[in-house]
C-alpha cells in the first residue's frame, strides 16, 4: 500500500469508489464503537449550487473518552477534533483516503506523548477502509 504525506496529511489510495469507501468507513467506525458525528458531501453540496466537484466526502468521527483528555490537556486541539477522514477522487479518477497524521497532531498541539494513543486509531481506520 503506497502512502503519500504532505504537510501533516496522509493520503492512502483506495481500491474502491468514493461511495464504497465511505460505506466501508461507516461500518468500520460502527464496529469499533466510534461515533460518526457528521458526513459532509462536498460534491453534493456543490451540485446544489450548480457547480461540479469530483466526488468528495468528509467524515467527522471520534470517541469522547479518547478526545476529551486531549482537549483537556491542550484546549486548542479541539480545532482538529473530532477526527476527520476525507474521501475524494482526483482528476485521474483515483480515489484517496486522507487524514491528519497523529504524529503531526501531537507536534502541532504540543500534546503529551502519552495522548498519542487517543488519536492513533485514525490510521488503522483509514488503512482498513482503503483496502
Amino acid at each position: 500500500m503506497a502512502l503519500r504525506g504532505n504537510g501533516g496529511l496522509i493520503d492512502i489510495p483506495s481500491d474502491h469508489s468514493v461511495d464504497e469507501t465511505v460505506e466501508k468507513l461507516k461500518r468500520i467506525l460502527q464496529e469499533r464503537g466510534l461515533t460518526l458525528f457528521a458526513l459532509i458531501d462536498h460534491s453534493g453540496e456543490a451540485a446544489k449550487v450548480g457547480m461540479q466537484l469530483r466526488p468528495t466526502k468528509l467524515l467527522i468521527f471520534g470517541n469522547p473518552k479518547a478526545g476529551t483528555p486531549v482537549m483537556l490537556a491542550v484546549p486548542r486541539s479541539a480545532i482538529d477534533l473530532p477526527l476527520k477522514i476525507l474521501v475524494w477522487e482526483d482528476g485521474q479518477g483515483r480515489v484517496w483516503v486522507t487524514y491528519s497524521s497523529p504524529a503531526y497532531l501531537l507536534e502541532r498541539h504540543n500534546l503529551p506523548g502519552d495522548l498519542l494513543q487517543n488519536i492513533a486509531a485514525i490510521e488503522s481506520v483509514a488503512k482498513k477502509a482503503a483496502e
